[in-house]
């Protein structure tokens, strides 16, 4: 189906993350949120979520069978990632990743209109394995972006801390800043965030690897997504048992989770991307 009938609505979630963005930039001269005006905005998160969710599904679950790219790959891991984050900001202090998680949700939403990705084999899409590799492939790289912004905003409070970011006093930055929570806290969030995430893509990872004939219909190929896929379910292990043997943390630990993510990216977008935008090819 085709949200409102037109299928040209798919620039609509990208420009209602980039309203809601403005509206927030206006208010962010108040210091302390009150308890209304955060309900409010995280009611119209919830509904442009809805909204975001309805366009994605028919960009990917098209007329013509399901269709797939790094850009429905990113739309779904922003979308994946700003849900997690709005069920646990009820729960947790965490407001601090709303702007990066609705920026980089409004960049994501609006890639499938301009790549639209390629037609994957019917097949596939109706092996039950694949369905289930694939929905939890998503929702592991979708968390373990929530998880990367996170470890971003915790290397500005560190280089803030330790005076290395020039920052005006009394600014809107500053002011963000200081709503963060403590660096312990949230060094606390952040792992929460990677072991979660962790067991997912381990599951990715290795469902992959052993139904690789029953999941895509050709035996395992150490490719490069292969290649990058275990480089950064090693770097994330390792940064866990790291944690638990050594109390790794602070700086250490937030260079460690970049490195993983971006190899994980370069695994499930940067593959597609260069098959499809460089060497254009379905």
């Amino acid at each position: 189906m085709d949200i409102l009938g037109y299928s040209s609505y798919g620039w609509l979630p990208s420009a209602l993350y980039l309203l809601l963005l403005l509206f927030l930039s206006l208010k962010a001269k108040v210091k302390i949120e009150t308890h209304l005006f955060t309900g409010m905005v995280q009611a119209i998160i919830f509904v442009i979520l809805l909204i975001h969710g309805v366009v994605l599904h028919d960009s990917v679950f098209t007329s013509q069978g399901f269709v797939f790219g790094f850009a429905q790959d990113l739309s779904l891991i922003a979308w994946v990632g700003l849900a997690f984050y709005w069920f646990q900001s009820w729960f947790l202090p965490i407001s601090s990743l709303r702007w990066l998680s609705l920026l980089f949700a409004m960049i994501c939403a609006a890639l499938p209109a301009l790549f639209p990705g390629s037609l994957i084999s019917p097949k596939a899409v109706s092996d039950p394995w694949f369905k289930g590799h694939f929905i939890v492939a998503t929702i592991s790289v979708g968390l373990l972006s929530l998880a990367a912004m996170h470890a971003m905003l915790m290397s500005l409070q560190d280089r803030a801390l330790h005076r290395q970011l020039a920052i005006l006093p009394n600014s809107r930055a500053a002011h963000w800043l200081e709503e963060l929570p403590p660096l312990m806290t949230m060094e606390s969030l952040l792992f929460n965030l990677l072991y979660v995430g962790f067991g997912l893509l381990s599951l990715t990872v290795f469902s992959g690897l052993l139904f690789s004939q029953a999941l895509f219909g050709k035996p395992l190929v150490f490719d490069h997504k292969t290649i990058f896929a275990l480089l950064s379910w090693f770097l994330f292990a390792g940064l866990l048992v790291a944690r638990w043997r050594v109390g790794l943390r602070g700086r250490a630990a937030v260079r460690w989770v970049l490195s993983a993510y971006t190899a994980l990216l370069l695994a499930y977008v940067g593959s597609r991307f260069v098959v499809e935008v460089i060497l254009q090819r379905a």
